[in-house]
């Protein structure tokens, strides 16, 4: 298939630059993935059109601040923005102006006091380049590391973002709990503890799983063939209690409900052919697009995704593309909002 074959046309206005006031009273556009029907509600009715015995499927990775600014020691303030933790202390990092942010390079962060002075900070050397043409850089720091960034760094939001956000904790899903992420599941930014629990109620279960969403899921796909993209990879965890949950769920006839593309990937890399999720830890970089057999997810709650990403390109496998395509045009007639504060579609 071509990139070409899942483009659309998006007025700029219709990007979200905001959160909506409040996270469950967005839009939620319903789309039958038989049929094609298209129907309209806000997110807050979520669970009426769920069933006793489904199972919800969430990612529960928490954005850390990976954004930071430092100074090379000729004086050159460089960002650095953390992607993946590779371990020994060292990160696969974007660097910015990357012409300057070469290997040896050292970077001294936060208030520029040196660790060779006594003073507390982080610091970081340039030691080579990862595959994917980013920079590695081991760190050196006192104290835990997680809470230096949390003091230093920023979060880094989307690039299509340009409006200043006020409340950090809005590019955080409520049920966020593993730091490791340099971008939200956004699907799940909707959901509010009251919703959850009501959806509990009415006898649908939660799994959560983990997948530590990375800045590679904004990169574009630059190849014509889509079969030809390479995917980034990423780290997920699923613990023996979801995958018992969701095979539960499975095995009494309940439908398996991923929240968001983050979710769908982990289950559908960690499913065997037989549908059963396994418990496993691990990278993927699975590409779902038209034409994949689904294993384990039967429905998909997500936002609504750039032209020609592989975002949409899943959206398009589990729906079919005519039936994606054709909602995205409903969706922008009726002025839904976009991308990662924006409204959000169910799949069923």
């Amino acid at each position: 298939m071509k990139k070409s074959d899942f483009y659309y046309d998006l007025p700029k206005e219709l990007i979200a630059q905001t959160p909506a006031e409040r996270r469950d009273g967005s839009r939620l556009m319903t789309l039958d993935k038989l049929t094609g029907e298209v129907g309209h509600r806000r997110f807050y009715e979520l669970p009426e059109l769920l069933r006793p015995g489904d199972c919800l499927v969430l990612n529960d990775s928490r954005v850390i601040p990976a954004r930071l600014s430092g100074r090379l020691a000729s004086g050159a303030a460089v960002e650095i923005v953390l992607l993946r933790d590779t371990g020994g202390g060292v990160w696969d990092c974007l660097a910015r102006p990357g012409r300057k942010v070469r290997a040896g390079a050292r970077v001294v962060f936060g208030d520029g006091k040196s660790l060779g002075d006594g003073k507390s900070g982080l610091e970081g050397e340039v030691t080579g380049v990862s595959p994917g043409g980013n920079r590695l850089i081991k760190f050196e720091y006192d104290g835990v590391f997680l809470e230096l960034i949390e003091s230093l760094g920023t979060l880094p939001l989307p690039p299509y973002i340009k409006t200043e956000l006020r409340d950090a904790e809005r590019y955080q899903t409520v049920y966020s709990r593993e730091p490791g992420a340099a971008a939200a599941p956004t699907a799940g930014l909707h959901f509010t503890k009251e919703l959850l629990a009501e959806i509990g109620r009415r006898g649908v279960a939660a799994a959560y799983v983990t997948l530590n969403v990375g800045l590679g899921t904004f990169r574009p796909v630059k190849a014509d063939n889509i079969e030809e993209h390479e995917m980034h990879s990423e780290y997920f965890t699923v613990p023996r209690a979801a995958a018992e949950l969701v095979n539960a769920a499975r095995a009494r006839g309940g439908r398996i409900v991923a929240v968001g593309t983050t979710s769908c990937r982990v289950v559908e890399s960690a499913s065997g052919e037989d549908g059963m999720l396994r418990e496993l830890s691990g990278f993927t970089d699975i590409f779902i697009y038209p034409g994949y057999r689904f294993k384990c997810a039967d429905a998909l709650i997500t936002n609504f995704h750039l032209p020609e990403s592989t975002l949409i390109m899943l959206v398009a496998a589990l729906a079919g593309r005519e039936n994606a395509l054709a909602a995205y045009e409903t969706a922008i007639r009726e002025r839904y909002r976009f991308f990662s504060f924006g409204d959000a579609m169910l799949i069923r």
